[in-house]
């Protein structure tokens, strides 16, 4: 397909894992939207990458979509009976990245979660062949919940790269200056301040309830669910080490997680 831009091979990911015991078709589409995801991420965290020549990437993905040019894409949105802007509006997030910017307060920070962890988790739900409307609840609260502890467990990576994704509302809440996260010198408060907002998280994921309808379609979502409340548990446990080193799960934890998920009653 010459003229619209490429998508990456699979790689091995947390989602590769959880996606495993979704019907063939539904695992192969559902990996065609990963990958559609990590392009368009991919191309917004590329610092080899001038901003001009990122932003023009992103665009000519916002074209590819709104212009209906890339075969694949365009079977899955008929396939699934998708919203299209549910795809800029990912673009849409990714494009926010490109520029390291600040958030003011946790609704501005919700907003970016939005775009681009609950919106792919309603794209999800399509393809995973949800039916019950609350469902789309489901996704918005583990979406929020998800990125946020992404958000808490890259701390360190991103003041690297100039970002700071945690509300300045909350730093000043707890006197966290920027300084200190961008400089890897955590003070006084800085634990405080993770504990909060890993309390948020926690919060998230107790309120994203799979409807039992849709109990068996959302085992994807209810694996990663478990994968990264794991994260989150590893990090406060471990006091938040986000400037030493990246928390992360190894193939057994992961496997393990899925295999909670599969065996997990409907009743909880």
């Amino acid at each position: 397909m010459s003229g619209v831009p490429s998508l990456p091979e699979p790689g091995d990911s947390n989602l590769a894992f959880a996606l495993f015991f979704l019907p063939r078709k539904r695992r192969r589409d559902a990996m065609l939207f990963y990958r559609f995801c990590r392009a368009v991420d991919d191309i917004a965290d590329d610092e080899s990458l001038p901003p001009a020549e990122r932003e023009r990437r992103l665009n000519e993905w916002n074209l590819t979509i709104e212009e209906r040019r890339h075969e694949e894409i365009e079977r899955l949105i008929e396939s699934h009976s998708i919203e299209r802007n549910l795809l800029l509006e990912i673009l849409r997030g990714c494009a926010s990245d490109i520029h390291p910017r600040r958030f003011h307060t946790i609704i501005d920070l919700e907003d970016y979660c939005w775009k681009v962890a609950a919106v792919p988790g309603l794209v999800s739900l399509k393809i995973f062949g949800c039916r019950n409307p609350q469902s789309e609840t489901y996704a918005i609260h583990l979406g929020q919940a998800m990125q946020l502890t992404n958000i808490l467990r890259d701390v360190g990576e991103d003041a690297v790269h100039g970002r700071i994704y945690l509300p300045l509302e909350d730093l000043a809440r707890f006197r966290v200056s920027e300084q200190e996260i961008l400089e890897a010198r955590p003070g006084l408060g800085f634990r405080s301040l993770m504990t909060f907002e890993a309390g948020r998280a926690a919060t998230r994921y107790a309120a994203a309830i799979p409807p039992r309808e849709d109990w068996k379609s959302l085992l994807p979502a209810r694996a990663m669910a478990r994968i990264y409340r794991r994260i989150l548990r590893k990090l406060e446990h471990e006091r938040f080490p986000v400037f030493q080193r990246m928390m992360s799960l190894g193939r057994l934890e992961k496997a393990a997680c899925i295999a909670a998920a599969v065996a997990e009653r409907i009743d909880g």
